[in-house]
């Protein structure tokens, strides 16, 4: 399996990751919606349901999933705790033959957030989906 990690700026309030994988869309979002690709994504004790639905991890994260497409995009809120600022993570899947784009865009994130931290989180989304 081989993968192509894309770059892009990161700046105080945006974060985007992005890597092409040897693996069909089908795949990937297979991989995306089992419990371990929901834990990868949002945290231990999280998941993520149909638009408007809550999630919470078990360390205090949350937010609203805000679209569902299957084989597509993810988009939901995402807060640190309950009283921090509401920001926006879209994960979209672009399939090419048998390979799949996949783009994670953390927008918003704001200045009090660790945004090396937060983009290590999101590469490690972009590392589970590649091998699962």
């Amino acid at each position: 399996m081989t993968t192509e990690a894309l770059t892009e700026a990161n700046t105080a309030d945006t974060i985007a990751v992005h890597r092409v994988v040897s693996q069909p869309v089908k795949r990937v979002w297979s991989a995306l919606v089992t419990p371990a690709g929901q834990v990868a994504l949002l945290g231990a004790g999280a998941r993520l349901g149909d638009k408007g639905d809550k999630w919470q991890a078990e360390d205090g994260t949350c937010g609203v999933t805000r679209s569902y497409h299957p084989l597509e995009e993810v988009r939901f809120s995402w807060r640190q705790t309950e009283q921090a600022p509401r920001t926006m993570v879209t994960l979209r899947l672009a399939p090419s033959g048998e390979t799949t784009t996949i783009t994670i865009r953390h927008d918003h994130a704001g200045a009090d957030v660790d945004v090396t931290k937060l983009a290590a989180h999101w590469e490690s989304v972009l590392d589970f989906l590649a091998t699962a």
